[in-house]
């Protein structure tokens, strides 16, 4: 994948949640944690909250068990190199990747994911991507609960998984999270010993809320899409809502610092997430950045 000329790549965003994206289908490049973070420092390198690595599935060990639904594997990384198990919004620009270089069509796709197989469903003429994003899970009774501080604060918050681990909590002003340059305690020390993604959520009418995120491996973003799942099964328990028991499906509006995502929960659990993705630049990074 390196030469003279560099290593080819784009950059994209879904509601400002950033992606370099780095092209290696038949899966020849060696991308360490080292070059990730590389890639993704604000400075020194492209600039970024992770990294989306295309690779066919039948060429990468973690996803060929897959290769038969999913063609596509989205290998993604965090802003500081460590491996994430799924991303939402990286979702959507990953299916916009895909679109672009003709590897998939508007409709269905299906890409494998190291939470499982995604369904996504891209609109006609750019229009907004939709990924089934799994099951919520959402633990009862004493594992329930966690407690999450910054600044001397804290807040109750809800245990959400969503392929990767959330703690949801409900404030008053989105304010009062601070700045959210360091990650927030979470107690028990416990709860999360791979580390948590930290939703704060204020209400901001019927069904709709807002956020702000602390991600793990990146620091606070301006998007979170199994962040802003996670709220929305969190908010919607809190409200009395429970597709799963009452048949009846759920839809939320969730503000994000980058934009607006619309996420429904289906009687099956299923969430869908819809929100815009777009490419906004593609080059060549050149081959020292990438050892």
């Amino acid at each position: 994948m390196t030469s003279a000329q560099g290593v080819p790549f784009l950059k994209g965003h879904g509601t400002e949640n950033d992606f370099v994206i780095i092209p290696d289908p038949d899966g020849l490049l060696d991308l360490s944690p080292e070059a990730v973070a590389r890639l993704c420092d604000r400075r020194a390198g492209i600039g970024a909250d992770g990294v989306l690595r295309v690779v066919r599935s039948a060429a990468h060990p973690e996803a060929r068990a897959m290769a038969g639904d999913a063609e596509w594997f989205m290998d993604y990384r965090n802003a500081d190199g460590s491996v994430a198990e799924m991303c939402g919004n990286g979702a959507r620009v990953f299916a916009r990747y895909l679109e672009r270089e003709d590897l998939a069509q508007p409709g269905d796709l299906a890409i494998a994911t190291r939470a499982g197989v995604r369904q996504i469903h891209i609109a006609k003429e750019g229009g907004d991507i939709t990924v089934a994003m799994g099951t919520a899970q959402l633990p009862e009774g004493a594992d329930a609960e966690v407690t999450v501080g910054v600044g001397g604060r804290a807040w109750p918050a809800r245990k959400v998984g969503m392929g990767n681990p959330h703690a949801v909590a409900f404030v008053a002003d989105l304010a009062e999270a601070g700045p959210l340059l360091e990650a927030p305690e979470t107690l028990p020390a416990t709860a999360y010993p791979d580390g948590v993604n930290v939703e704060f959520v204020v209400d901001r009418g019927p069904r709709h809320v807002a956020l702000r995120v602390h991600e793990r491996g990146a620091g606070e973003t301006r998007s979170c899409g199994t962040g802003a799942c996670a709220v929305m099964a969190a908010t919607a328990r809190r409200d009395g809502a429970d597709p799963r028991r009452d048949g009846v499906p759920a839809t939320y509006t969730v503000d994000v610092p980058g934009g607006r995502l619309v996420i429904t929960e289906r009687p099956d659990g299923e969430i869908e997430m819809t929100g815009p993705a777009e490419i906004i630049a593609e080059g060549r990074v050149d081959s020292g950045l990438l050892p």
